[in-house]
């Protein structure tokens, strides 16, 4: 406990959250492409802090070349009491998640809390994005610790016991579990996706995409434990819509079957409903 007061009292009385040099040592992970080995997506320095610069010291605060601001959450009381030490964007102008991530992490204003949402739950006049380290710590013990990209889990994450044991490790890229597949129009360029299907402890869990030639989303739906879940999105390559397909809430549920809801034409004139 004697410990935890004068860590709590060290990071207030500093204006901020990670003493000079504390920050969690990451790397950065892969995706699992379909070739004949993984390939780095995300090009940086081979050191394992996450900031990008060109000059010879780096500067406070900015990670992958942007810059952040201190902030943190506290609950409970005592040798129970959880404290998460962060950082988010620092940006004049309110950015929105980037790429085709599940899960996005942000700091809201009105509630004082750390949040994990949708994409499409997160409003920029409520909550900013969490860029940057991240640790979360019950009473004097270090319990979890990893890094953020524009509010979502990137890079090596760590998850410890009481007695500071790993019990869990994970990679991702922007959101991305590293085994996450992807493929491309352009194998040989990777820079047209065709297709990102996402996978985690080997079995399909998140957001499915499929795209068009021209980049369009073709189909994107929502896997969970490597069944099809909730409703399914066909478009057209204009991007407009072309069937909802409803699948069960849950998986596993075998007394659903799925069924085309509706259907528009390339007009974008209802065809069929269900």
């Amino acid at each position: 406990m004697f410990r935890l007061i004068l860590l709590f009292s060290a990071f207030l009385i500093s204006t901020g959250l990670f003493a000079q040099g504390t920050e969690p040592r990451v790397q950065e992970g892969q995706f699992t492409f379909d070739t004949d080995k993984p390939f780095t997506l995300l090009e940086l320095d081979q050191n394992d802090e996450p900031i990008v610069t060109k000059k010879k010291k780096p500067k406070r605060k900015v990670y992958y070349g942007i810059k952040t601001k201190k902030a943190f959450t506290r609950k409970g009381y005592g040798d129970k009491m959880t404290i998460e030490l962060f950082y988010v964007l620092k940006s004049k102008t309110p950015e929105k998640p980037t790429g085709f991530a599940r899960d996005v992490y942000w700091y809201d204003f009105t509630r004082k809390d750390l949040r994990k949402t949708s994409v499409g739950a997160f409003d920029p006049k409520k909550g900013v994005l969490v860029h940057g380290p991240y640790k979360r710590m019950v009473g004097d013990a270090l319990i979890e610790e990893g890094v953020f990209y524009k509010g979502t889990k990137h890079g090596r994450w760590m998850q410890y016991d009481r007695q500071n044991l790993v019990q869990d490790k994970e990679k991702y890229y922007k959101g991305w579990p590293k085994e996450s597949l992807v493929t491309y129009y352009d194998p040989n360029e990777r820079k047209k996706i065709k297709e990102i299907t996402p996978i985690e402890y080997g079995e399909k869990e998140g957001y499915y995409y499929y795209f068009h030639g021209n980049g369009q989303i073709a189909v994107v739906g929502e896997y969970h434990w490597g069944e099809r879940v909730n409703d399914w999105i066909e478009n057209y390559p204009t991007g407009k819509r072309k069937k909802t397909i409803s699948y069960a809430k849950k998986p596993f549920d075998k007394d659903f079957q799925p069924y085309v809801r509706k259907e528009w034409d390339e007009k974008g004139k209802e065809i069929y409903s269900k």
